[in-house]
């Protein structure tokens, strides 16, 4: 990694949180990019892109939600951490990384569950351009088909033991993710059974947001074999944008010379190849 530095950084939440993150950035970047993490997935996940983009000139944050790898509390199963605190963790990240470097454009790449909350998130107006990836509801009816049995079984037999159990959901059983908090798993499962996920608990619930104030274009890429963002399910996110330009992408494994993207490998394995088929792609518009 020529000319690229790392740095471990801590920030608080407006709430007093304290989030753990790595600053990945050219010697002279040229933009600022956030990198919003998908359920379950600690920081580390993304470190390879987040390398990458910073060669190519860039100052990358990637960081922990609460409750996720280094941000987790000594005792998981006693949080009462919320799935909607996770807004407040991308606020605190925005707001971090653009006092970073305030003279450079900000973009933001959110993956999976990352590019659900833009309408909570404090100052998104200062986002140039997003980049979703993999983004669409966790509603098990936007889903294929085939995947229904396994989020049955995550949701009501893995989940269910798991909760209660350990009062927390452990990485076992299938779960690959990183150990979830009580409630974010609960929260998550209710809204995947609701087949407009979280939009009905709008001002109830949750607060009324200011999605419509988000302006800033959102290109939404989507592959073929993933079994969870599909077109419908992607589809089911973005409206709940209506003022932001928006541009869906379909791309096949085979685009990117791979047998197998689903839900997470392109970000996974991308490295190198992330930048020459996807990541200047996004960059170039």
């Amino acid at each position: 990694m020529t000319d690229v530095t790392k740095k471990t950084v801590s920030f608080p939440t407006e709430d007093n949180w304290e989030l753990k993150g790595d600053i990945i950035s050219s010697q002279n970047p040229t933009q600022k990019i956030l990198v919003s993490a998908g359920t379950g997935f600690p920081r580390q996940f993304y470190a390879g892109i987040a390398e990458f983009l910073a060669e190519k000139g860039a100052m990358v944050l990637i960081f922990d939600y609460r409750g996720i790898g280094e941000s987790a509390p000594e005792n998981i199963a006693k949080s009462n951490i919320q799935l909607i605190d996770w807004a407040k963790d991308q606020s605190a990240a925005l707001a971090f990384l653009n006092a970073e470097a305030t003279n450079l454009p900000l973009n933001h790449i959110a993956h999976s569950v990352g590019g659900h909350f833009l309408g909570f998130v404090d100052k998104q107006h200062l986002i140039n351009k997003n980049a979703f990836v993999s983004v669409g509801t966790g509603y098990f009816g936007g889903h294929h088909k085939s995947n229904l049995p396994a989020s049955m079984y995550f949701w009501w037999l893995l989940g269910s033991f798991s909760l209660a159990r350990w009062g927390y959901i452990k990485p076992v059983g299938g779960w690959k993710g990183a150990a979830l908090p009580p409630d974010v798993f609960k929260t998550w499962r209710r809204w995947s059974h609701k087949k407009h996920y979280f939009r009905n608990e709008l001002n109830k619930r949750l607060p009324a947001g200011h999605f419509e104030e988000v302006q800033s274009p959102i290109r939404s890429w989507i592959f073929t074999d993933d079994p969870i963002a599909t077109p419908r399910s992607s589809k089911d996110v973005l409206v709940t944008y209506p003022n932001a330009p928006k541009e869906t992408i379909f791309k096949k494994p085979s685009d990117f010379g791979v047998k197998r993207i689903g839900h997470e490998a392109l970000l996974e394995k991308a490295g190198k190849n992330f930048g020459r088929k996807f990541g200047t792609g996004w960059r170039d518009k």
